[in-house]
């Protein structure tokens, strides 16, 4: 990992003391999957030293405290692929008096009370929920740059679900692999989409992922009780291409994805994605958000040995709510 990039599960203490030891003037707070690594790319390619901190939507908050708390020194605080939570405005504030300026782009959805309230916290908010974040990063930082248009066009390829070209898929499994982060990362600076060792690493993933989808499938429960079927199945890995499968073989409108700790993967054919995972903690987009079921002790141990629990009508309930 390069010294520049911090590890998303590292404790804020320990972000505040690298922060404050970077030598970057740059330091860009984005998501884990293929757009963030596509944004910063196109970044480092502009500004060539950059501090990266990778963050979960769920640590989002936390890590945007640590860089609030830390000395801006007239710095940049980069902010891509990440939508409005609740409390950011005051957190803004805080890393702004600290001398940080501070630019967000992003392609998910807010209200304009949020874009508002976050705005007068910026120097620049650019949502544009027409592209990924990579494309509007490309678009802001690096105009005229043929290299980071590409990156661009296949980021959003995968991000957008255009599976156009088949280079997209392959990078965005491959990115979630412990150590390709970086590797994909680094390859997009130099202009490199895929080589030899992506394409071997896709090998073994395709390999996985179709085992893994196939046991998915085997424990998938049905709800149809108005105008969608909503499709609910625990996770065991690749929730996207689990979600598409389980629509290509059942026939599906909404499918979930569950994991053993209660997040949730919502995919949907109507665009009611976000607004079903608002209901759980989440967001995302119309047709791909996420969200998270608060599991007590019953329905972790339903989930385990009956692989369903009583927040799948819950959903069902809202979705057909939202529908309605």
């Amino acid at each position: 990992m390069d010294r520049s990039d911090q590890k998303s599960d590292s404790r804020g203490t320990n972000l505040m003391q690298a922060l404050s030891g970077r030598t970057a003037t740059v330091v860009h707070l984005t998501h884990n999957d293929l757009d963030a690594v596509g944004s910063d790319a196109i970044h480092r390619r502009v500004y060539g030293d950059v501090f990266t901190v990778w963050s979960p939507v769920g640590k989002f908050l936390a890590n945007l405290d640590a860089v609030a708390g830390s000395p801006g020194r007239g710095d940049l605080l980069s902010i891509s692929d990440i939508g409005y939570q609740q409390g950011v405005e005051q957190r803004l504030a805080k890393a702004r008096s600290n001398g940080w300026r501070i630019e967000w782009r992003d392609h998910h959805r807010w209200k304009d009370e949020e874009a508002r309230a976050v705005d007068a916290k910026t120097s620049l908010l650019c949502i544009d929920t027409g592209t990924c974040a990579t494309g509007i990063v490309a678009r802001d930082l690096a105009a005229g740059d043929a290299v980071a248009a590409e990156i661009a066009r296949v980021v959003c390829d995968y991000d957008l679900w255009k599976h156009q070209d088949p280079r997209s898929k392959m990078l965005g499994q491959v990115v979630m692999r412990k150590g390709y982060r970086e590797y994909v990362r680094d390859n997009l600076v130099r202009g490199t989409i895929v080589d030899a060792k992506v394409e071997s690493e896709y090998a073994g993933i395709v390999r996985e992922m179709e085992r893994d989808i196939r046991k998915s499938i085997r424990h998938t429960t049905i709800i149809e009780n108005g105008r969608y079927r909503i499709a609910f199945t625990p996770l065991y890995g690749y929730p996207s291409e689990t979600a598409h499968a389980i629509r290509d073989e059942l026939g599906t409108d909404i499918e979930v994805v569950v994991s053993g700790n209660g997040r949730i993967s919502i995919r949907s054919v109507p665009p009611i994605s976000h607004l079903i995972a608002r209901e759980f903690s989440g967001g995302g987009h119309p047709h791909a958000a996420g969200g998270t079921f608060t599991f007590n002790l019953l329905d972790r141990l339903l989930f385990w040995l009956v692989k369903r629990n009583r927040h799948y009508r819950r959903l069902a309930d809202a979705a057909e709510s939202i529908g309605g």
